[in-house]
């Protein structure tokens, strides 16, 4: 395509890079660095954490052009920065698709993969309500957040989900807009929510996790045999009564069941 990389706003937690293994988070579709905050903060003893935000989304720039493959680029672009030779990849949602595209094309840059409830296949397109719900969000008149929230709830009744989208509004010099680029979104849902097509030959060697909700629907058994083939090494994990957001959910087990697999991972590693 000839699309140059971005440049990704990170936030870093933990000890000094070359004497802890270096762990980059990334967040699922219309999320920020903001979402793994407390997770990074809970490793920070142990590894050195790195979390971006991802193009189109936070504080990173945003762009015309969004796919996998772009938004893998910028990550491994972002890997050569910080001057690391490769990292353990976690990502949630469209940023486990993100860990998982990069981790097939450009394995030598990625110790581990940890996909969390997200399988590399094609989803059914379900957020015109969303979509519909922001645009309905009169940015040049509201006053501030409680207001917007009167805005999107005549859409979505959930207000968890609300609150999650409206941490991405903000104010500027008395103006109020969305941190992500929401016309950019829209116009690449479809590639958002689908995977690319990739040779049956391409695989990635490392270890890998698949953790997923207990009462998701986002990780089905017909997914099974696509990971194991991609991904010959996976393990695949469920945390009981978590939904899409497991590590919000149940954050007490998401983060033993994530320290299970990356102890497992770091030894790995280290032997091969």
């Amino acid at each position: 395509m000839g699309w140059s990389s971005v440049k990704l706003y990170f936030r870093e937690f933990g000890t000094y890079r070359e004497r802890r293994p270096t762990l980059i988070f990334l967040h699922g579709l219309f999320g920020s660095a903001a979402n793994w905050q407390t997770v990074a903060r809970g490793l920070e003893e142990r590894f050195h954490v790195l979390v971006p935000d991802l193009r189109n989304h936070g504080r990173s720039p945003h762009a015309e052009a969004m796919d996998y493959p772009l938004m893998a680029n910028d990550v491994a672009s972002f890997i050569d920065e910080q001057g690391l030779d490769s990292a353990l990849l976690i990502g949630h949602s469209m940023g486990g698709k993100v860990a998982m595209w990069l981790a097939l094309v450009r394995p030598e840059l990625v110790g581990a993969l940890v996909a969390v409830d997200i399988a590399p296949v094609a989803y059914s397109h379900e957020f015109d309500n969303i979509f519909q719900a922001l645009n309905a969000v009169d940015l040049g008149r509201i006053s501030g957040r409680a207001q917007a929230d009167g805005h999107l709830a005549g859409f979505l009744t959930d207000p968890a989900l609300r609150q999650y989208l409206l941490q991405n509004l903000v104010n500027h010099d008395g103006s109020w807009g969305w941190r992500f680029n929401l016309q950019v979104l829209m116009q690449a849902i479809n590639r958002i929510t689908g995977f690319p097509d990739i040779s049956p030959s391409m695989q990635f060697p490392g270890p890998a996790l698949f953790l997923h909700g207990g009462v998701s629907e986002y990780l089905k058994p017909a997914y099974l045999p696509i990971i194991r083939q991609r991904f010959p090494l996976a393990r695949v994990r469920s945390i009981p009564g978590a939904g899409h957001w497991v590590y919000a959910e149940r954050p007490v087990e998401f983060r033993a069941a994530l320290n299970t697999f990356l102890d497992s991972a770091i030894g790995l590693s280290r032997t091969s």
